[in-house]
């Protein structure tokens, strides 16, 4: 049975790298962990976050990628209005957070809303109010710790970077899903997206 898949079946974006379709998962402020479920491509909660800590961006992926960790690139698209779950984002790249999440690499691409004056005039993380990334740390560092999990945010890197790792990401897609959805996934994974 064929059925439409956001990670398979949405264009990443003409501009890509540098400007980029973003699946939005979880919005801003929320204490909600929702992710894509990758065999059916509905959206589920995945659970509730049990601290104070909220997301501090627009939390998705951008589609027709794929990462060491088995699911596509993670992206955090800042926006001043609250986007809503599954929305389809253009987003303009403007760095990458690298983290290590269980001895895993896990990078996450920075972007603006591509189509928001009030944020679109930032053109590389460096553009950014210092307090903005520090709340990216703090958040992922924190969350992660209140389950009991080790994640170390090893650095913040420019949107060169953040081009090459979402090329690299687009590279391993082209691999490992030659025909796109058609493909099975190479092994068994659990059909969830972990973010």
């Amino acid at each position: 049975m064929n059925h439409f898949n956001p990670w398979h079946d949405v264009e990443r974006g003409e501009k890509t790298p540098s400007i980029v379709n973003g699946i939005i998962e979880i919005p801003k402020g929320s204490k909600g962990k929702y992710e894509l479920d990758k065999t059916s491509g509905l959206l589920k909660l995945d659970r509730v976050l049990f601290s104070a800590v909220h997301y501090p961006a627009a939390y998705g992926f951008i589609p027709q990628t794929y990462c060491d960790d088995k699911d596509p690139l993670d992206i955090l698209v800042i926006c001043s209005v609250d986007v809503v779950p599954m929305c389809i984002i253009e987003a303009k790249v403007i760095g990458v957070m690298q983290m290590v999440d269980q001895n895993e690499e896990d990078d996450k691409i920075i972007a603006v809303a591509a189509n928001d004056v009030s944020v679109n005039h930032f053109n590389d993380i460096s553009d950014l109010p210092p307090h903005t990334l520090l709340e990216m740390r703090r958040f992922f560092e924190d969350y992660k710790a209140l389950e009991h999990k080790q994640v170390t945010v090893e650095r913040f890197m420019g949107r060169e970077d953040a081009y090459r790792i979402i090329e690299e990401s687009i590279k391993l897609y082209n691999e490992t899903f030659p025909m796109g959805s058609a493909t099975p996934e190479p092994t068994k994974q659990a059909a969830n997206i972990e973010l």
